[in-house]
C-alpha cells in the first residue's frame, strides 16, 4: 500500500509516445507535530528514464527570471542499434518542440520561465518518424513567501480552544509550509505546522480564567525552498482572545400590560461584565442599541410602540474595556400590548336619490395607519343623525356597528350629520363628522383628466367662480369600474388637496386598460359642490360589441335596444358606439351611425330609412386605441309606405256623404230606401203582458183579498185588544239565478210596492248576499209544495201590493195562476226602467186592485250595470203565489 503522503508527478509526452508516464514520486508534507522535521520534497527518476538522464542547473526550484540550463545524456549502448541510422535527440518544453541535435547530448538554456511548473521532455530518434522516451524533468518557478499578516488569537467560551488566523500574503507557487508558535506561562512553549492552503490552525489548548490577565506570545513562520518569513508576536491575554457564548433564554414581560414598557430578561455564559441590547420594529431596518454594565441578566425598556411587534437580540463581553464581544443571541419576537387608538378617520360618502322620496347615503372611510390605530381594530362605530333646518339636530339617531370600512343607510331626503369612529380593545377614536347636505353648491369648472403615462391620471380644473375663498379643502374622487351603469358601487379612493391647488396627480390605484370616473368636488362650510369627467391610464380596442337584442321596424324607422360591453372588456375609456346598417343581400358599403358615449344609453331610434326593406345591423364599440370588434348581426324589416291616395278617397266619399244628408229632399229618399229594406218584424209592436188572462185574474182575487182586510181592519176598531198571531216562516235557499250569478244593479233597499204606501210586510224581500229565498207554506190547504231550489216567479214577486200596514191580516188562500197567453211570446227586452203606479179603485174594474202592472214601460229605475234582463234568462214559474 502507498504512503498517503506521497504524490505521483505525470508529465504528457510528446506525439506518437507513451501518454501520462510517472516520472517521479514527491513526499507531500503535512501538518506535523511539534519537534518533527518536515521533510522537503525529493525528486528521483524512476523506470521511464532507462536510456539516458536529465540534469537542471543551477537547481529545479528557481526564483522568477532566473535562468536554467536543461541537458539531456543517452546512457552507453542506449542509442540506435544499426550505425547506418542517425540519431538525434529532441526537447520538448510541454509539448512543445523546443530543439534538437544529431548527437548523444542535447543541452538548451532557458530563460523565459512563468510562475508554476514547467515539463520538460527528451526524445530519441533513429532516422524514422518514430520518437522514443529518453527522460524528462520539471522546473518550478516562484518567489520566497511573505511575511505573515493580521494574526489573532481567539477562544469560543471558557472551555474552547484557542484558534489562530493570519493572512499568508501573494501566492508562492510554491510548497509553503506555515508553522504557528506560542509562548506563554509555565514554560509553555508549542509549534504546529500546517499545509500551505490553511490560514487557521487549532492550537488544541484552553487558556485558564484562572489567571485572567497572564500574557501569551503567538508568532507565524512561512517556509519554503526559496526561503522563509516570519509574523510579527503577537501578545494577549485571556481576557484578550476569549469570546464569550451568546446568552440565552431570552424572555420579554410587559407588567400590567403597558404598551411602553417591557422588561426583558436573558442567562449569560461566564462572568459577563457589560451587554448590549438591540431593538427595532419587525418591519424597520435600523436597530436602536443599549449598553449595560453588570445587569445581572435583567434590562427594562420604555418608549415602545403599542401594538408593535419587536424583534430583540443580547450581546455580552468579559471586559467593560477591552475584550471581545460575544455573537449575537437567537432573535426574539414578541409584540407590545394595545393602545387606545389615536387621530381621526377620513371619512367620505356619496348621496343617491331614491324612489319613494328617499335617499342612499354610502359612506366611506381609510384604515388607520399601525401607529393611529395602536391595536386590532375591532370595527366602526357609525351614526347618522336628521338635521333640522336652524341647525340643530334631532335627539333619535340611527346607530350602527361594522366592521366594513364603508357602509350604507337609506333615509328621507333632509340633511344629514353621519360620524364614525374606530375601536379596539382599549377604547375608540373621536368621531369624525361629516355634513351631508341637500342643497345644491357650486362644483369646480373645467375639469379635465389626462393620462400621464406610468406617472399617472393627471386631472386639473378652475376654481368654481367668485366665491371660491370659501372652498375649505378639494377632494379627488376615483374609482374603478363596476359591473354597469346600475351594478354595484366599485371600491372609492379620493385624495384630499388644499384650497389654492388646481391639479393633482392619481397614481395609487391606478391599473392599465380600465376606465376610472373621476370626481372633483369643492368642500365648503355647508356641502359640497362636484363635477365628473372620465379617464384610463392606457387604452387598448375593446374585446368585444355591444349585443343588440331588439330591432324594431315601422314606416322609415326602427327603435334598436342592445346589451352593453362588460367593463372589463372595455379596456379603456369607450369614446363611441357605431351602428353599421346594410339592406340585406347588397354589397355595398354599410351606412355607419355613431353615437358619443357619453349621450348614450342602451337604445337609440334610426330614421330616415327605407319602407319594405330589410336591413342588416350591427354594433361596436372604440376607445382611443381603436375600434373594437363587431357585435352580433341582427336583421330589421321595415313596413311598406302608406298610400295616401286611398286616405283621400276615403275622406271625399265621407264628405260627399255628410253633404247629402244636409239637403232635406236628398234625406228623406234615404230614409224611405232604408224603411223599405227594413224586416217585417222591425216595426212589430210589443204586446203589453197586462192584457195577459194572468193578470186579469189576479187582479180579482185581489179585490176579494181587499174586502177580507177591509173587514179585519174594522174589527181592529174595537177597544178590544187583539190576539196574538204567531206565524213561522221557513225559507229556502233558493237555486242560484240570474242575479246570483251576475252582479246585481237593483238598489238594495228597494222594494217593489206601490210609492203611495208604506213598506208592506207583504212585500218580496230583496236579493242578500247573492241568494235568493222563497217562502213555503206547506200547511195551507191547496198549496202546491215548493220543489228545491225553486225561485219565485218573476210576476209573483212583482204582483199587486198586498193589504196596507194598518189593515188586519186575513187569511190567505191559493191563487191559480197561468203563464202569458201563447200569442205572447216574449218580454220586451229593450226596458229601461219599471214605472211604480198607485192602485185606484175608480180605474176600469178590469185593473181594479192592481197596484202597477207587469213591466209596463218605466216601472223600473234603470239598470246601471251588467246586461239588461230579457225573459229568455228569466225562469216562470208555474206554481202557485200565496199572500
Amino acid at each position: 500500500m502507498k504512503n498517503p503522503s506521497l504524490r505521483e508527478f505525470k508529465y504528457p509526452g510528446a506525439k506518437g509516445s507513451r501518454q501520462n508516464d510517472v516520472l517521479g514520486l514527491c513526499e507531500l508534507p503535512i501538518c506535523d507535530a511539534p519537534g518533527h522535521v518536515l521533510k522537503r520534497p525529493v525528486f528521483f527518476l524512476a523506470d521511464v528514464c532507462k536510456k539516458g538522464v536529465i540534469t537542471v542547473s543551477p537547481a529545479q526550484t528557481v526564483l522568477l527570471g532566473a535562468t536554467v540550463n536543461i541537458s539531456c545524456f543517452l546512457k552507453p549502448k542506449q542509442g540506435c542499434s544499426r550505425p547506418s541510422d542517425f540519431q538525434k535527440l529532441t526537447f520538448y518544453r510541454n509539448r512543445i518542440r523546443l530543439s534538437s541535435l544529431k548527437s548523444h547530448v542535447l543541452s538548451v538554456l532557458v530563460s523565459d520561465l512563468q510562475l508554476g511548473t514547467t515539463v520538460f521532455v527528451c526524445k530519441l530518434s533513429c532516422g524514422g518518424g518514430r520518437e522514443s522516451q529518453v527522460c524528462g524533468a520539471d522546473v518550478s518557478v516562484g518567489v520566497t513567501p511573505e511575511q505573515p499578516q493580521n494574526l489573532s488569537c481567539s477562544q469560543l467560551g471558557e472551555q474552547g480552544h484557542v484558534i489562530c488566523t493570519w493572512d499568508k500574503g501573494r501566492d508562492t507557487h510554491l510548497y509553503t509550509v506555515y508553522t504557528l508558535q506560542l509562548t506563554g506561562p509555565n514554560n509553555l512553549n508549542l509549534e504546529k505546522r500546517c499545509a500551505p492552503d490553511l490560514e487557521e490552525l487549532d492550537l488544541g489548548i484552553s487558556l485558564s480564567p484562572a489567571s485572567p490577565e497572564a500574557s501569551y506570545t503567538a508568532r507565524v513562520v512561512a517556509e519554503n525552498s526559496l526561503g522563509n518569513s516570519s509574523s510579527l508576536p503577537l501578545a494577549f491575554s485571556f481576557v484578550d482572545v476569549v469570546k464569550p457564548l451568546p446568552p440565552s433564554d431570552i424572555k420579554a414581560d410587559f407588567p400590567k400590560l403597558l404598551a411602553n414598557f417591557c422588561t426583558l430578561q436573558w442567562q449569560d455564559e461566564g462572568s459577563v461584565v457589560l451587554n448590549r441590547l438591540q431593538f427595532r420594529p419587525i418591519h424597520e431596518r435600523a436597530w436602536e442599541m443599549v449598553h449595560v454594565t453588570n445587569a445581572g441578566g435583567r434590562y427594562d425598556l420604555y418608549n415602545l410602540k403599542p401594538f408593535t411587534e419587536y424583534e430583540f437580540q443580547i450581546s455580552s463581553k468579559l471586559h467593560s474595556v477591552k475584550g471581545r464581544w460575544s455573537d449575537w443571541s437567537k432573535v426574539l419576537r414578541t409584540q407590545t400590548p394595545e393602545k387606545e387608538p389615536v387621530g381621526t378617520l377620513d371619512v367620505w360618502y356619496t348621496v343617491e336619490d331614491l324612489e319613494g322620496d328617499l335617499q342612499n347615503i354610502s359612506l366611506f372611510w381609510k384604515k388607520l395607519s399601525v401607529s393611529e390605530a395602536k391595536g386590532d381594530i375591532l370595527g366602526y362605530q357609525v351614526t347618522v343623525r336628521e338635521v333640522n333646518r336652524n341647525g340643530s339636530a334631532v335627539p333619535s339617531a340611527l346607530e350602527d356597528f361594522t366592521q366594513h370600512t364603508h357602509y350604507s343607510v337609506v333615509v328621507p331626503p333632509k340633511d344629514h350629520a353621519v360620524a364614525v369612529s374606530a375601536k379596539n380593545a382599549k377604547g375608540r377614536t373621536s368621531p369624525t363628522w361629516t355634513f351631508v347636505s341637500r342643497r345644491p353648491h357650486q362644483a369646480p369648472r373645467n375639469v379635465v383628466a389626462q393620462s400621464q403615462g406610468t406617472a399617472g391620471i393627471r386631472v386639473t380644473w378652475e376654481p368654481p367662480g367668485e366665491a371660491a375663498g370659501s372652498i375649505k379643502e378639494y377632494l379627488v374622487e376615483w374609482r374603478e369600474p363596476g359591473l354597469g351603469r346600475s351594478g354595484a358601487s366599485p371600491p372609492v379612493d379620493w385624495l384630499r388637496l388644499p384650497t389654492l391647488s388646481t391639479s393633482a396627480v392619481i397614481s395609487e390605484h391606478v391599473k392599465p386598460h380600465l376606465c376610472y370616473q373621476i370626481r372633483l368636488c369643492a368642500l365648503w362650510g355647508t356641502g359640497v359642490g362636484c363635477s365628473r369627467t372620465w379617464a384610463n391610464l392606457s387604452s387598448r380596442e375593446p374585446l368585444s360589441g355591444p349585443l343588440v337584442h331588439s330591432a324594431t321596424g315601422g314606416r322609415g324607422a326602427a327603435s334598436l335596444t342592445w346589451t352593453e360591453i362588460p367593463p372589463r372588456e372595455h379596456r379603456g375609456c369607450l369614446l363611441r358606439y357605431s351602428i353599421y346598417l346594410r339592406e340585406a343581400g347588397s354589397a355595398s358599403a354599410p351606412r355607419i351611425l355613431e353615437i358619443p358615449y357619453e349621450v348614450a344609453n342602451t337604445s337609440v331610434v334610426i330614421r330616415d330609412l327605407s319602407p319594405g326593406v330589410t336591413y342588416v345591423l350591427w354594433m361596436t364599440a372604440s376607445t382611443a386605441a381603436g375600434e373594437g370588434p363587431r357585435g352580433n348581426e341582427r336583421e330589421l324589416f321595415l313596413e311598406g309606405a302608406f298610400h295616401w291616395h286611398i286616405l283621400v278617397v276615403l275622406t271625399a266619399a265621407a264628405l260627399i256623404t255628410v253633404g247629402i244628408f244636409f239637403v232635406p229632399r236628398a234625406r228623406a229618399k234615404v230614409k224611405s230606401i232604408i224603411s223599405a229594406l227594413q224586416p217585417q218584424w222591425y216595426n212589430q209592436e210589443i204586446p203589453d203582458p197586462a192584457n195577459s188572462t194572468w193578470a186579469k185574474k189576479h187582479c180579482l182575487v185581489e179585490e176579494e183579498m181587499q174586502f177580507h182586510l177591509d173587514s179585519f181592519s174594522n174589527s181592529w176598531t174595537s177597544s178590544e185588544e187583539p190576539e196574538t198571531l204567531e206565524i213561522k216562516e221557513v225559507l229556502q235557499k233558493a237555486a242560484p239565478t240570474l242575479w246570483e250569478t251576475e252582479s246585481s244593479c237593483w238598489p238594495k233597499t228597494h222594494n217593489f210596492h206601490e210609492p203611495a204606501r208604506k213598506s208592506s210586510p207583504w212585500a218580496p224581500k230583496p236579493i242578500e248576499n247573492g241568494v235568493e229565498y222563497g217562502v213555503s207554506h206547506s200547511s195551507i190547504p191547496g198549496s202546491h209544495p215548493a220543489e228545491k231550489g225553486q225561485v219565485v216567479d218573476l210576476y209573483k214577486a212583482m204582483g199587486c201590493g198586498g193589504p196596507k200596514a194598518e189593515d188586519p191580516p186575513v187569511q190567505l188562500r191559493d191563487i191559480p195562476v197561468d203563464y202569458l197567453p201563447a200569442n205572447m211570446d216574449y218580454l220586451p227586452s229593450n226596458l229601461d226602467y219599471l214605472p211604480s203606479i198607485a192602485a185606484d179603485p175608480l180605474e176600469d174594474s178590469e185593473l181594479h186592485g192592481l197596484s202597477f202592472s207587469v213591466f209596463p214601460k218605466g216601472s223600473f229605475p234603470p239598470l246601471i250595470c251588467g246586461e239588461k234582463l230579457t225573459l229568455d234568462r228569466v225562469k216562470i214559474d208555474s206554481g202557485s203565489i200565496t199572500h
